[in-house]
């Protein structure tokens, strides 16, 4: 049986990251909820698994910004004690444009929250868990980090990097007892995705070898999976749960 963890899921107040967060929460685990800037969502979220019986805590902030890291950190620490399980799943997209057509802005802000936001919240993280000599991190990239996406340039790039990051980190923090994984998740009907309308997403699943979408369950799956022991023996891994788009 897995002991009760202390979990962060970064970008969990909708979506995938909500659908993890739920899940490590309804399992009885300690969940750190997060955003941005959808408070009353996070709120909502909190209230409902609280009536549920989790035991729950939301922070807000910037994963991009080390001074709003370090004080959800702090918070958390207030909280719950350390953490011992972080999912690093917050991350923005553009609409779909050319590389021409996006503005250095647009550019530097994905890279900042996909990318940079994910080393400095696991940068944060990572000594608590090399002091225990034990703990485990899973980054949400996407099928688009592995194949590549037209019009999706900035984006794609931002979650390759994470496979690179996952794998570093991984031989890293290995002589530590900490492990690192990453989910690259194919096409999952959510929010971020409203843009796609139905006759879209039917195209989209068409083309996917198993002809369906995902859910933002199956990802939760796989997250269960790689951040407990019953993944003690996998680190470094970058897992496609995507119906075989990537093949």
């Amino acid at each position: 049986m897995n002991r009760k963890l202390t979990i962060w899921v970064t970008g969990s107040s909708r979506g995938i990251g909500l659908a993890i967060a739920e899940r490590f929460a309804l399992d009885g685990h300690r969940v750190v909820l997060h955003c941005r800037e959808r408070v009353s969502a996070l709120r909502a979220q909190l209230d409902t698994l609280r009536t549920r019986g989790c035991s729950v805590m939301g922070v807000c902030g910037d994963v991009s910004s080390a001074a709003d890291v370090s004080r959800m950190l702090s918070e958390i620490h207030a909280y719950f004690g350390p953490v011992e399980g972080l999912v690093l799943n917050a991350g923005v997209a553009l609409p779909q444009k050319l590389l021409t057509d996006c503005t250095l802005a647009e550019i530097s802000r994905v890279l900042e929250v996909n990318t940079l936001g994910a080393m400095l919240t696991a940068q944060a993280v990572v000594p608590d868990m090399v002091a225990k000599k034990r703990g485990s991190i899973v980054c949400i990239s996407s099928y688009f980090g592995v194949i590549g996406g037209s019009c999706e340039v900035p984006y794609s790039a931002s979650k390759a990097a994470l496979g690179g990051f996952t794998r570093a980190l991984a031989k890293e923090l290995a002589p530590s007892g900490v492990r690192v994984n990453c989910i690259a998740p194919g096409f999952v009907p959510t929010e971020m995705n409203a843009a796609f309308d139905a006759a879209s997403q039917d195209a989209i699943r068409r083309d996917i070898p198993l002809e369906t979408l995902g859910r933002p369950e199956d990802i939760a799956d796989a997250a269960q999976f790689l951040l407990l022991d019953t993944a003690r023996f996998i680190t470094g891994q970058v897992l496609c749960v995507d119906g075989g788009s990537s093949l």
